[in-house]
Protein backbone atom coordinates (compact mmCIF):
# COMPACT_ATOMS: atom_id res chain seq x y z
CA UNK A 1 0.00 0.00 0.00
CA UNK A 2 1.37 3.39 -1.02
CA UNK A 3 2.31 5.46 2.01
CA UNK A 4 2.54 9.17 2.57
CA UNK A 5 6.20 10.19 2.67
CA UNK A 6 5.49 13.32 4.74
CA UNK A 7 5.84 11.73 8.20
CA UNK A 8 8.94 9.81 7.12
CA UNK A 9 10.64 12.91 5.73
CA UNK A 10 9.61 14.83 8.86
CA UNK A 11 11.19 12.15 11.04
CA UNK A 12 14.37 12.22 8.93
CA UNK A 13 14.51 16.02 9.23
CA UNK A 14 13.92 16.15 12.97
CA UNK A 15 16.42 13.42 13.85
CA UNK A 16 19.01 15.04 11.57
CA UNK A 17 18.56 18.43 13.25
CA UNK A 18 19.19 16.93 16.69
CA UNK A 19 22.14 14.91 15.40
CA UNK A 20 23.80 17.96 13.85
CA UNK A 21 23.30 20.16 16.91
CA UNK A 22 24.86 17.40 19.02
CA UNK A 23 27.79 16.94 16.62
CA UNK A 24 28.43 20.67 16.52
CA UNK A 25 28.65 20.69 20.34
CA UNK A 26 31.61 18.29 20.22
CA UNK A 27 34.80 20.38 20.36
CA UNK A 28 36.89 20.26 17.19
CA UNK A 29 39.98 19.19 19.16
CA UNK A 30 38.05 16.15 20.45
CA UNK A 31 36.34 15.29 17.13
CA UNK A 32 38.62 12.33 16.38
CA UNK A 33 39.24 11.32 19.99
CA UNK A 34 37.48 8.15 21.15
CA UNK A 35 35.92 8.53 24.60
CA UNK A 36 37.55 5.25 25.71
CA UNK A 37 39.66 2.51 24.13
CA UNK A 38 37.73 0.55 21.52
CA UNK A 39 34.94 3.14 21.25
CA UNK A 40 34.20 5.31 18.23
CA UNK A 41 35.08 8.98 18.13
CA UNK A 42 32.50 11.54 17.00
CA UNK A 43 34.14 11.54 13.56
CA UNK A 44 33.77 7.76 13.34
CA UNK A 45 30.13 7.85 14.41
CA UNK A 46 29.35 10.40 11.73
CA UNK A 47 31.31 8.47 9.07
CA UNK A 48 29.32 5.36 10.01
CA UNK A 49 26.03 7.23 9.60
CA UNK A 50 27.10 8.48 6.18
CA UNK A 51 28.01 4.95 5.13
CA UNK A 52 24.75 3.44 6.39
CA UNK A 53 22.55 6.04 4.70
CA UNK A 54 24.48 5.62 1.44
CA UNK A 55 24.14 1.83 1.61
CA UNK A 56 20.43 2.01 2.34
CA UNK A 57 19.93 4.35 -0.60
CA UNK A 58 21.96 2.07 -2.89
CA UNK A 59 19.82 -0.89 -1.80
CA UNK A 60 16.62 1.08 -2.29
CA UNK A 61 17.64 2.22 -5.77
CA UNK A 62 18.64 -1.27 -6.81
CA UNK A 63 15.48 -2.84 -5.38
CA UNK A 64 13.10 -0.23 -6.81
CA UNK A 65 14.61 -0.51 -10.29
CA UNK A 66 14.56 -4.33 -10.40
CA UNK A 67 11.55 -6.43 -11.38
CA UNK A 68 9.16 -6.78 -8.46
CA UNK A 69 9.83 -9.88 -6.36
CA UNK A 70 6.77 -11.20 -4.53
CA UNK A 71 7.61 -12.10 -0.96
CA UNK A 72 5.41 -14.50 1.03
CA UNK A 73 3.69 -13.00 4.06
CA UNK A 74 5.71 -15.05 6.54
CA UNK A 75 8.95 -13.67 5.03
CA UNK A 76 7.69 -10.11 5.43
CA UNK A 77 7.68 -10.37 9.21
CA UNK A 78 10.34 -8.27 10.85
CA UNK A 79 11.24 -6.58 14.10
CA UNK A 80 10.02 -3.00 14.52
CA UNK A 81 12.60 -0.59 13.08
CA UNK A 82 12.14 1.68 16.12
CA UNK A 83 14.33 -0.83 17.97
CA UNK A 84 17.26 0.70 16.08
CA UNK A 85 17.15 3.54 18.64
CA UNK A 86 17.47 1.30 21.66
CA UNK A 87 20.97 1.28 23.07
CA UNK A 88 20.27 -1.51 25.53
CA UNK A 89 22.58 -3.74 23.55
CA UNK A 90 25.66 -3.09 21.47
CA UNK A 91 25.72 -4.29 17.89
CA UNK A 92 28.81 -4.52 15.74
CA UNK A 93 28.09 -2.92 12.40
CA UNK A 94 28.22 -5.36 9.48
CA UNK A 95 29.60 -2.46 7.41
CA UNK A 96 33.33 -1.93 8.04
CA UNK A 97 34.17 1.68 8.76
CA UNK A 98 35.78 3.47 5.81
CA UNK A 99 38.72 5.31 7.38
CA UNK A 100 38.75 7.77 4.44
CA UNK A 101 35.41 9.14 5.68
CA UNK A 102 36.88 9.90 9.12
CA UNK A 103 37.99 13.50 8.67
CA UNK A 104 37.57 17.00 10.04
CA UNK A 105 34.17 17.99 11.34
CA UNK A 106 32.97 20.33 8.58
CA UNK A 107 33.81 17.90 5.77
CA UNK A 108 32.21 15.02 7.68
CA UNK A 109 29.00 17.01 8.12
CA UNK A 110 29.01 18.03 4.45
CA UNK A 111 29.34 14.39 3.37
CA UNK A 112 26.50 13.35 5.66
CA UNK A 113 24.32 16.15 4.30
CA UNK A 114 25.17 15.15 0.71
CA UNK A 115 24.01 11.60 1.49
CA UNK A 116 20.75 13.03 2.87
CA UNK A 117 20.21 15.13 -0.24
CA UNK A 118 20.56 11.99 -2.37
CA UNK A 119 18.04 10.23 -0.10
CA UNK A 120 15.54 13.07 -0.36
CA UNK A 121 15.97 13.19 -4.14
CA UNK A 122 15.18 9.46 -4.33
CA UNK A 123 12.09 9.95 -2.17
CA UNK A 124 10.90 12.86 -4.29
CA UNK A 125 11.47 10.96 -7.54
CA UNK A 126 9.45 8.01 -6.21
CA UNK A 127 6.62 9.80 -4.38
CA UNK A 128 4.00 8.55 -6.83
CA UNK A 129 5.09 4.90 -6.57
CA UNK A 130 4.08 2.31 -4.01
CA UNK A 131 7.46 1.40 -2.53
CA UNK A 132 5.88 -0.80 0.14
CA UNK A 133 5.98 -3.72 -2.29
CA UNK A 134 9.77 -3.53 -2.63
CA UNK A 135 11.81 -5.21 0.07
CA UNK A 136 15.33 -6.23 0.94
CA UNK A 137 16.71 -7.79 4.11
CA UNK A 138 18.16 -5.90 7.05
CA UNK A 139 20.90 -7.85 8.87
CA UNK A 140 19.12 -7.61 12.25
CA UNK A 141 15.47 -6.67 11.67
CA UNK A 142 14.48 -8.94 8.77
CA UNK A 143 12.86 -8.10 5.45
CA UNK A 144 11.99 -4.39 5.34
CA UNK A 145 10.01 -2.56 2.70
CA UNK A 146 11.49 0.68 1.40
CA UNK A 147 9.35 2.88 3.64
CA UNK A 148 10.64 0.98 6.68
CA UNK A 149 14.23 1.30 5.43
CA UNK A 150 13.95 5.09 5.42
CA UNK A 151 12.29 5.07 8.86
CA UNK A 152 15.19 2.90 10.01
CA UNK A 153 17.67 5.59 8.88
CA UNK A 154 15.98 8.06 11.23
CA UNK A 155 15.89 5.64 14.16
CA UNK A 156 19.51 4.66 13.53
CA UNK A 157 20.53 8.33 13.59
CA UNK A 158 18.64 8.81 16.85
CA UNK A 159 20.58 5.88 18.35
CA UNK A 160 23.90 7.40 17.36
CA UNK A 161 22.81 10.87 18.47
CA UNK A 162 22.57 9.41 21.99
CA UNK A 163 26.06 8.02 21.53
CA UNK A 164 27.38 11.40 20.38
CA UNK A 165 25.66 13.11 23.30
CA UNK A 166 27.49 10.76 25.68
CA UNK A 167 30.80 11.65 24.00
CA UNK A 168 30.05 15.40 24.24
CA UNK A 169 29.12 15.10 27.93
CA UNK A 170 32.24 13.08 28.70
CA UNK A 171 34.53 15.69 27.15
CA UNK A 172 32.72 18.58 28.87
CA UNK A 173 33.59 17.28 32.32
Amino acid sequence: MKEDWTPIVSQLDSTRAVLLSTAIALPEDRWRTPPRPGAWSGAEVMAHLTMVESRVLEGAQKTASAPLQRVPVWKRLHLPVALAEWRGFRVKSPIPLDSQLVCEKQLTIERLEAARQRTLRFIEENRSRDLGVYRFPHPFFGSLNLYDWFRMIAHHEARHTHQLREIVELFQH
